[in-house]
């Protein structure tokens, strides 16, 4: 891990070592009764396939922050991003998305999509830094007491 001074957020690359840390900021991030969130078994087995990097954002050494992408050939797909909610609106979130389109971008990629329940607000993130709505997945997301809610499909051209 590199050193930064005191506060200060490093986004760095993650690995099987800091699931702990991701499960414990998504547990913290995602409010259950939307089922968007993904469960241990499911970030451990996508962890080694080829493409795929997880991203964890620091500040003093704490995980505040992580993003899961894959990618294949020039498509790459953002599958997670969370933040702590005593770090929401801080930029953790900005700085997670950032490093997914500079970095799928130099390693090739193209075409960047994500789905977002609608009516999550980070839905205003994405649109903010560039993304578009391409499209509505119907009852895509079940929550935990059989609610069903719409995803947004979202792109970015890079």
């Amino acid at each position: 891990m590199s050193s930064t001074a005191p506060g200060q957020l490093l986004v760095e690359r993650g690995s099987g070592d800091d699931l702990d840390a991701v499960m414990a900021v998504m547990c913290s991030a995602f409010d259950p009764s939307f089922g968007e969130a993904w469960t241990r078994a499911q970030c451990a087995g996508i962890l080694p396939m080829a493409g795929v990097t997880l991203m964890v954002a620091r500040k003093d050494g704490d995980a505040v922050g992580f993003s899961l992408a894959r990618r294949i050939l020039d498509e790459a797909e953002l599958l997670l991003i969370a933040v702590r909610p005593d770090h929401a609106r801080s930029r953790v979130g900005s700085a997670l998305l950032q490093r997914f389109v500079a970095d799928q971008k130099m390693a090739g990629a193209r075409h960047l999509h994500l789905e977002v329940r609608d009516g999550n607000p980070a839905v205003r993130l994405y649109l903010d830094n560039g993304f578009a709505v391409a499209g509505r997945r119907s009852s895509y997301y079940r929550g935990t007491n059989g609610d069903r809610f719409d995803a947004l499909t979202m792109t970015l051209e890079v």
